[in-house]
């Protein structure tokens, strides 16, 4: 359960609202999430409460309702072309998340990643209190495939750093009303590098049973994010640092739905993106920003934004 994001202001879109049935918790759902069906087995008793908070491109959802099931089925996901992640911290009463033949009892301070591009259930007998957290498959420099591979996996409240990752996104939820301006979009992108980090520490551990392909391009993509601040990254580059050719790095990207030139390109813009919001880079002028990013001429980088982002940078910055 998400609501869909684009990219808007931060700290905008801050609602809250109680179902006056389970009727109204359906079309509440209809209008807040990706599509998806949702049934109870008891209609007449059923209450929920949603908030949610769009911060950046994360939006953050905290769900307290009594028991009924979510359905992402393969006919709901062709109406809609929407790719997110969505992350559950279950914060009260327990949920079974289901995708990808994996099953996942959440309790409280459990964990657990799904993917909207792919069909899921998720079941709550009882009452149950939960924060989802939802953002675009190119938030994180994982490839979606290897992130994949952790769908449906409980992370454990108590151990590694799903146990620091848990609570931050607890005291979130616990403050959505503080949750506005530059501090809110510098605690969203502060969510999503902790969540990577995580991620990256649970499939570090299976790296073992990975097919050679997803983790060259994970590797591939950790580079080209070390490396995104050269104006000189480029295909040839990247190739050569990975002892591949050109070709067999084309076709690691085509395999996930992307070119080379696009993801760079796509990363560059997020890193201004934030930067523009950031306070510490408020001294910077726009295209200094840009140019620390590798977009050295600034009609070139005023079009690319826009067009990716539908505002200019500097009204973005403005928060306009």
């Amino acid at each position: 359960m998400s609501a869909a994001t684009t990219a808007r202001p931060a700290g905008q879109d801050l609602t809250s609202t109680a179902a006056a049935s389970f009727d109204h918790w359906r079309h509440l759902v209809a209008q807040s999430f990706v599509p998806l069906s949702v049934d109870t087995d008891h209609p007449d008793a059923f209450r929920g409460r949603m908030r949610s908070r769009v911060l950046d491109r994360m939006c953050l959802v905290e769900i307290s309702a009594s028991g009924h099931r979510v359905h992402r089925t393969p006919a709901l996901l062709a109406q809609s072309d929407q790719r997110y992640f969505k992350l559950n911290l279950q914060l009260e009463g327990s949920e079974l998340l289901i995708q990808d033949n994996r099953e996942a009892v959440l309790r409280p301070g459990d964990l657990a990643i799904y993917d909207t591009n792919r069909p899921y259930t998720l079941a709550f007998e009882e009452q149950a209190r939960m924060m989802v957290v939802m953002f675009p498959h190119d938030a994180l420099s994982l490839p979606p495939d290897y992130v994949g591979q952790l769908s449906a996996v409980r992370l454990a409240g108590g151990g590694g750093l799903a146990g620091i990752v848990g609570p931050f996104l607890s005291q979130l939820a616990e403050r959505f009303e503080a949750l506005s301006g530059p501090s809110g979009s510098r605690l969203a992108t502060n969510a999503l590098d902790l969540v990577a980090t995580m991620l990256h520490s649970e499939l570090d551990m299976a790296r073992d049973s990975m097919k050679p392909q997803v983790l060259l391009a994970t590797s591939v993509r950790e580079y080209i994010e070390a490396n995104l601040a050269d104006p000189q990254l480029s295909p040839a580059s990247i190739a050569a640092a990975h002892f591949i050719s050109t070709r067999h790095l084309h076709n690691v990207f085509h395999e996930t739905g992307s070119t080379v030139a696009s993801w760079i390109r796509s990363q560059r813009l997020e890193r201004i993106r934030r930067d523009l919001r950031d306070p510490l880079h408020n001294g910077s002028s726009v295209g200094a920003v840009a140019g620390r990013w590798g977009f050295l001429d600034a009609a070139h980088f005023s079009r690319t934004f826009r067009d990716a982002f539908g505002v200019s940078p500097s009204d973005w910055r403005r928060g306009a």
